[in-house]
């Protein structure tokens, strides 16, 4: 099942692609057109990077839906079921090509953010632990994307879905401090799990806006997903087998 995700890699090049320029352009935009990062204290490239890092991994969650709601709408699933093969491979080789795919998109906008200029600052140790949380929280949206996929059934509904992935990303601190921003919005900010993964990654990195003390918090918001939306996926997918 992850051999035939990969496979489709080769079929379907510009997807691939347009998957792995957009964070770029993103970054790009927002550290050289819109910039500024109020409230942020020293380079904002290095307060930018770590944010559009944990962005990204936010933003896979489109990609999930609707490569999972395609299988549906086609009779993908339904064919596959019909096979001597255990129904969590269809499942498990969809998180394991994702997670590929997440892990090339990381790599690649770390080496864009390398050419900007920015450089971790916390050793190799420190280096490795962001990257962890980074696809640890890759995998906790994964399986939110697979059950929701699961429920809504048809590509048409992943719009619906996508108009909400777009304001919850952006109310964060991918961009600029929660300081910066009125007291209500600050605070929600801070509460968005993306904001505790960035700024864990962020002192992890040894850049401005990071703060001791949320790794814990990176780790458990990301648990805390797996923990409800892995069973839900598994239930909801063997619901379709009867």
């Amino acid at each position: 099942m992850t051999r035939r995700e990969l496979a489709r890699w080769a079929r379907q090049p510009v997807a691939v692609v347009v998957n792995l320029v957009f964070p770029v352009m993103l970054l790009l935009m927002f550290g050289y057109l819109v910039g500024g990062g109020r409230g942020v204290s020293g380079d904002y490239v290095d307060y930018l990077v770590p944010g559009m890092l944990a962005l990204t991994m936010a933003f896979g969650l489109e990609g999930t839906m609707i490569a999972v709601t395609r299988d549906l709408d086609k009779g993908v699933v339904d064919r596959f079921r019909s096979l001597p093969m255990t129904s969590g491979a269809v499942l498990v080789g969809r998180s394991a090509a994702d997670m590929l795919q997440s892990a090339l998109g990381l790599a690649v906008l770390l080496a864009v953010g390398y050419a900007l200029g920015w450089r971790a600052q916390g050793g190799p140790a420190a280096f490795l632990g962001a990257v962890g949380l980074l696809l640890l929280f890759r995998f906790a949206m994964l399986w939110l994307g697979i059950h929701l996929a699961l429920v809504a059934g048809r590509p048409e509904l992943v719009q619906a879905v996508q108009i909400l992935v777009w304001p919850v990303g952006f109310l964060s601190n991918a961009f600029a401090t929660p300081d910066a921003m009125p007291g209500w919005l600050g605070t929600a900010v801070e509460w968005n799990p993306m904001s505790q993964t960035a700024t864990a990654v962020r002192d992890l990195f040894g850049g401005p806006g990071g703060e001791p003390g949320h790794a814990w918090a990176a780790l458990a918001w990301p648990l805390a997903l797996l923990a409800v939306f892995f069973p839900l996926a598994v239930r909801r997918f063997a619901r379709l087998s009867r």
